[in-house]
């Protein structure tokens, strides 16, 4: 894996930020595009820019094979075994939504249980929680060792015959857990209940076999795997999506309207609502190819490694915190003594380094930590053992700012 070709197909990186070489180490928040992506939703405005599958005209065609031939390559990708169970979404706070509202509250009663973790982005939280408040079903929250790891043992004891659905993030986005998915889904369909995977941090570092993981829906979004904002995949088994109902209504989604009543198409088009997200899913195909040329093996070896050098290098700075586990995917969440992590972020962003600083959407997370905020530097395909030493000086000379505190 040549990480030097790979960032010249990144411009972006390309540039000095107050005076210094950006390193831009926030790829969990939003990775960067590479010129594949770009050009090709470029190219979809300048030469096939139409609605999709209404019409019959050359444009229209075009547009949609496009569309759905980014379906086919999310399918791929997945290893889905239909792309009807692909449903293009506007990311990933929107599939979790879905799942929430159209399996959620129709299929939970009082007395049932959602088992989600306290390390949870509020993007699988919130939903759960007015989900619990609409139907009176109780959401309850799986203990977290130490480290920020999940115990199976746990996992057993918490899930029942009360426990319907299993809401769990494939990757923590402060503590860089990978959490055991498939093991958790198996537990899961033992006792009856479904199994949600918000896989935000999943998708863009890990090779997913959704028929592998058995996992009943799996979440994630575009923009952190070198896709375009706006737009999210959900993937649902046949079964459960057939027999849900669809939460926009408009056009493109229905078969036949009538005065008083109308009927859906069938999957996936039931739950997209409206002109889709054409140029998006097209760049969303278009980053998979990116991703797929040099192998999600490849990306996560090289993540590992850098997870590994930068814990070893950050540990050489005395009244630095680093939470999590050992073993975690291509990011470090830390503090430095009483600076605040927005303070930190500031700082290192003089120097043209970009990290991440607040709550992380994962407040429940920061009680369990017993802090306010962090600083997260995550790490992606394009990143470097050099840019690392980078952040590793930016933070000293941050010690060396707020001297008093050390």
């Amino acid at each position: 894996m040549d990480v030097n070709a790979i960032r010249q197909q990144f411009p972006i990186l390309n540039q000095n930020v107050n005076g210094h070489p950006l390193v831009y180490l926030d790829s969990s928040a939003t990775s960067q595009k590479p010129l594949s992506v770009i050009s090709a939703m470029e190219d979809y405005y300048k030469f096939d820019n139409s609605n999709v599958h209404r019409g019959v005209h050359t444009l229209g065609n075009r547009a949609t094979d496009k569309y759905e031939g980014a379906r086919e390559k999310v399918r791929n990708f997945i290893n889905a075994e239909s792309a009807s169970q692909v449903i293009f979404t506007r990311g990933t706070t929107t599939s979790i939504n879905t799942v929430a509202y159209s399996y959620g509250r129709s299929n939970l009663t009082e007395g049932d249980e959602i088992l989600i973790t306290p390390m949870e982005h509020h993007s699988n939280i919130i939903p759960w929680q007015q989900t619990a408040k609409a139907t009176g079903a109780t959401l309850k929250y799986l203990p977290l060792q130490s480290d920020g790891t999940i115990d199976l043992v746990d996992v057993k004891e918490a899930i029942t015959n009360k426990t319907k659905i299993v809401a769990i993030m494939h990757v923590s986005n402060v503590l860089g857990t990978i959490n055991p998915i498939k093991q958790i889904a198996q537990i899961a369909h033992e006792n009856g209940a479904v199994m949600l995977v918000d896989g935000a941090q999943g998708v863009p570092h890990l090779k997913v076999d959704v028929q592998d993981l058995d996992c009943d829906f799996y979440a994630f979004s575009g923009h952190k795997m070198c896709g375009p904002t706006g737009i999210g995949v959900l993937y649902g088994k046949r079964e459960l999506l057939d027999n849900m109902e669809p939460v926009e209504f408009g056009g493109e989604m229905i078969d036949f309207v009538n005065l008083y009543d109308s009927t859906w198409k069938e999957l996936p088009w039931k739950f997209e609502g409206g002109t889709p997200i054409i140029a998006g899913a097209i760049g969303l195909g278009a980053a998979i190819d990116f991703l797929n040329d040099i192998g999600l093996e490849n990306i996560e070896e090289h993540e590992s490694k850098l997870a590994l050098y930068a814990m070893k290098q950050l540990r050489t700075i005395d009244g630095l915190t680093i939470y999590g586990p050992d073993d975690r995917a291509g990011l470090i969440t830390f503090n430095l003594n009483d600076v605040h992590p927005h303070d930190t972020a500031t700082v290192l962003d003089s120097e043209g380094i970009a990290v991440r600083a607040g709550h992380h959407c994962a407040q429940p997370l920061m009680k369990w930590l017993d802090v306010t905020a962090t600083a997260r530097a995550s790490f992606y395909l394009y990143n470097t053992e050099e840019e690392i030493d980078r952040l590793v000086d930016g933070l000293n000379k941050t010690k060396e700012y707020f001297g008093d505190v050390f």
